[in-house]
């Protein structure tokens, strides 16, 4: 047996609905018992189907009630036997025999059996309907929260490829210099270079290696021309630990430089202490 096509027939609907035969409905509930499936959808359509109806219930229009016991009446009154008077024989009269009313009566009957069973059959069908416009509605929601997230992926690798793009370009351009930053006694093995253009004053620093710093310590890199120390900006996280090349701050003018340990955030001027890379140009 295919549980999942049982499921999707539509019996279990039915079922709830209560238009299935009493041989129907006691296959429905074996088969629920048996099954873990069916019983978790059985119960599930049961609580859709309740919060449907609780979601689209309506008063009832003034009278409705009168009209409905009046046509009950009326209904019962239809099917009632009535007491035919016989006809009275006159002398060369030709008597009808009355038509047989059960053909009315059969097709009454057959008549709200068939309303019946087509309200039954819009129920089932609004509610598969809702129950498919919720799932409709989930995976649309889904799906856009899929679409929203490839898009923020889509931009973060657009902004890496600018980045990388113009990190080759700086590397092709003859008017960049490359200082190279050798490690101090504080830092041995410690390497870095600096990209400085002396025309556009841009300066980009890549790491080779470095120690991570204490906590709550970064790295800042300093310009020194003439001897004096001019900030050139903090080293990122990815920068660091030689991830990316880091645009630092613009310098007019330089003839070395280093790197020191500082505060998060900065210092004013650089504690020499802390230096661990330095490099002049050629």
């Amino acid at each position: 047996m295919n549980i999942q096509e049982y499921i999707e027939s539509g019996i279990l609907e039915q079922y709830v609905l209560g238009t299935l035969t009493l041989r129907e409905q006691t296959e429905v509930e074996r088969l629920a018992d048996a099954h873990t499936e069916i019983r978790q959808e059985l119960d599930q359509i049961t609580q859709a189907l309740e919060g449907y109806a609780l979601a689209h219930a309506a008063a009832p229009p003034a009278g409705m009630r009168e009209r409905v016991l009046a046509g009950w009446q009326a209904a019962i009154q239809l099917e009632a036997p009535v007491a035919a008077t016989p006809p009275v024989a006159e002398p060369g009269r030709v008597i009808a025999m009355p038509a047989s009313e059960e053909p009315a009566r059969t097709s009454g009957r057959a008549l709200t059996w068939l309303m019946a069973a087509a309200v039954a059959l819009l129920l089932i069908s609004n509610f598969i309907f809702y129950r498919n416009w919720q799932n409709a509605s989930q995976e649309l929601t889904a799906m856009q929260s899929s679409r929203d997230e490839l898009a923020a992926n889509t931009r973060v690798v657009q902004e890496r490829l600018t980045q990388r793009t113009n990190e080759l370009a700086m590397f092709r351009d003859d008017a960049y210099h490359t200082v190279q930053l050798n490690g101090t006694p504080n830092a041995p093995g410690a390497k870095a270079r600096v990209h400085f253009n002396p025309t556009t004053k841009a300066v980009y620093v890549e790491v080779r290696n470095l120690p991570k710093p204490p906590e709550g310590k970064q790295y800042q890199l300093w310009a020194l021309d003439n001897g004096k120390p001019i900030d050139a900006g903090m080293l990122a996280e990815a920068t660091m630990t030689g991830d990316s090349v880091q645009l630092m701050k613009s310098i007019a003018s330089a003839q070395a430089f280093a790197m020191t340990v500082e505060p998060a955030g900065g210092s004013a001027s650089p504690t020499l202490s802390s230096m661990a890379v330095l490099g002049n140009m050629n």
